[in-house]
């Protein structure tokens, strides 16, 4: 007889695949407090019907537990090579060892003669699953096909190709799971953000892995991630969407500073990352989800203009725009807050009227960076891998643009770093560690440490001259360490 079921199941249920029955209850034991669900991936084991005792003693350790026991078969993309009737028995043997519910394929189920399919189903409760390692299409002929076969839950699984087949899954989930207990995910990295937003769509939960490295699926999260980060258990159809939008995007710390910041606030929110591919699969996403804010980086930030509903002055001078808010009507409205970003935190160490300042880059994070100094009195220089883009950006903004021979000659006050490269700060770093000591020393305690010029003459023992001369030193330096960093072959963000 199927063992009970909750009314409501728990939002997340851990994949656990191990090589052996010991480590695979292991695992199991090491998550079961904080996250009580479970699915045992028995078709990882050599022989899975050496983990039953594992499996009971388990059970009679853990009565809180809700397992499910899958072993899929490798015709339908799991690790089973066994026949669909050694499939079967191992999941009544399974189920007999107290799991509550049995996963098995629509392939299977569709070799299977009536009482035996009868039979599983009287074990447990059933789980029918179909799986699609290619694409997201046909889920309404693939559903009707399955509803051909009596279950307690349906899942379906598809791989997403583009962000857009993640809507096409919650807009399926949308439409059926008021009639049916339905599970409903995208596989793969495109599918990332279904692993949150189905469960806002109507799937009835969603798979997390017990560490990274551990998947069971490609795109599967961590269930601490699934926790913590995106709060799954207090997802619902009212949950407000945002999200940052680029490529790539996957150094981002945005999605958990936003997400905390929304737990602090108690906001019924959540932000994902949408690693968009092309600019029309993200204005697709962004009206069918629909989203309600969007972060928006490379290199999407000067064509997001175009498609804006209303901006402010400064964004349309700019011409990119890293921030845009949905309104109910559906219209986009956008602003540029890389202007602030850049020019505030200067504004506090020296006055920017006057102050001689060279921008790497001339991609939408640049742009920012230009005209917002400009419109401040600086005097900015402009150095971009290829000249072409510097040069239209500097008459632009009535710049001047620089190439790598003239700044042999130059000193500045500030050198703003509006490239891809330095997002984990390792190639700044690897660039700071190469100065020689007087100015590694000195950049260091003015530029990072905040210090002035008279206190670092202070501790050095020198005149302020001597301060100014080392740190102008510093920075040809270090923009002379950049160039060679930075390999030209893969610096594609303002080219």
């Amino acid at each position: 007889m199927p063992r009970f079921l909750p009314a409501r199941l728990p939002r997340i249920c851990v994949a656990i695949a191990a090589s052996n029955p010991v480590e695979m209850v292991e695992k199991a034991d090491s998550v079961v407090r904080e996250n009580p669900f479970i699915e045992f991936r028995l078709d990882y084991l050599s022989k899975p019907l050496l983990a039953m005792p594992k499996i009971k003693a388990f059970v009679e350790y853990h009565p809180e537990a809700l397992i499910v026991a899958t072993c899929r078969r490798a015709v339908s993309g799991g690790k089973f090579r066994g026949s669909v009737a050694s499939e079967v028995d191992i999941l009544v043997k399974a189920a007999n060892q107290g799991c509550h519910l049995v996963d098995l394929e629509l392939e299977s189920a569709a070799h299977l003669k009536a009482h035996d399919f009868a039979r599983l189903r009287r074990s447990a409760s059933l789980i029918l699953s179909y799986h699609d390692y290619r694409g997201t299409k046909k889920l309404e002929e693939t559903f009707n096909r399955m509803k051909q076969h009596t279950a307690d839950f349906y899942k379906v699984v598809s791989t997403a190709n583009s962000l857009y087949d993640n809507v096409v899954m919650m807009k399926f989930l949308e439409r059926h799971s008021h009639s049916h207990s339905l599970i409903g995910v995208c596989m793969g990295e495109q599918g990332v953000i279904s692993r949150v937003l189905a469960v806002r769509a109507g799937s009835q939960f969603t798979f997390g892995s017990v560490n990274p490295g551990e998947e069971t699926a490609p795109g599967q999260i961590t269930a601490r991630t699934l926790q913590e980060t995106y709060r799954i258990d207090q997802v619902d159809a009212a949950t407000r969407v945002y999200g940052l939008a680029g490529d790539p995007i996957a150094h981002s710390l945005s999605p958990a500073m936003l997400n905390a910041a929304f737990r602090r606030e108690n906001v019924n929110a959540v932000y994902v990352a949408l690693h968009a591919k092309s600019f029309d699969d993200l204005l697709a996403c962004v009206r069918d989800i629909p989203i309600h804010g969007l972060s928006v980086t490379m290199p999407y930030k000067e064509e997001m203009v175009k498609h804006l509903d209303k901006t402010d002055p400064m964004t349309a001078k700019v011409g990119a725009c890293n921030t845009v808010i949905r309104s109910q009507e559906g219209k986009l409205y956008g602003f540029n807050t890389d202007v602030s970003g850049v020019v505030r935190p200067l504004e506090q160490r020296i006055p920017l009227a006057g102050a001689k300042i060279l921008v790497l880059g001339a991609g939408g994070a640049a742009r920012a960076a230009v005209f917002g100094l400009k419109e401040r009195g600086a005097d900015v220089y402009i150095l971009n891998r290829t000249p072409g883009p510097a040069a239209t950006l500097a008459k632009q903004a009535k710049a001047k643009a620089v190439n790598r021979t003239q700044l042999k000659k130059m000193n500045f006050d500030v050198i703003v770093n509006a490239t891809p490269y330095g997002r984990d700060n390792t190639v700044i770093l690897d660039a700071i560690e190469q100065l020689p000591e007087a100015e590694r020393e000195t950049f260091t305690l003015v530029r990072i440490q905040g210090l002035t010029h008279t206190e670092v003459a202070g501790i050095h023992g020198v005149s302020t001259k001597t301060v100014q001369r080392r740190l102008s030193r510093a920075l040809v330096l270090l923009t002379e360490s950049l160039g060679d960093l930075v390999p030209h072959e893969e610096f594609p963000g303002d080219a």
